[in-house]
């Protein structure tokens, strides 16, 4: 590798959303995350709706008013 071209990378605190501080490498000063392990429902097994910016209510509208399927098409 070329010397003095690469950023210095460091030992850095990573701040979650819910709280939880850990420590992880980066050529950043400090990270602060929206969702971590400790909050994430896959590793916590609980039921939570992670929403961004409003896209689950924009889903939801999207979709209540598309029109219904007729149901099966005969088969010839």
């Amino acid at each position: 590798m070329k010397k003095e071209i690469h950023p210095q990378f460091k030992e850095v605190k990573a701040v979650c959303a819910c709280g939880n501080v850990f420590t992880t490498g980066s050529t950043l000063d400090d990270i602060k995350v929206e969702i971590c392990s400790a909050c994430h429902p896959f590793f916590t097994g609980k039921q939570k709706l992670v929403d961004t910016a409003g896209r689950v209510e924009r889903f939801q509208r999207k979709y209540a008013q598309a029109p219904k399927p007729m149901g099966k098409k005969a088969a010839k």
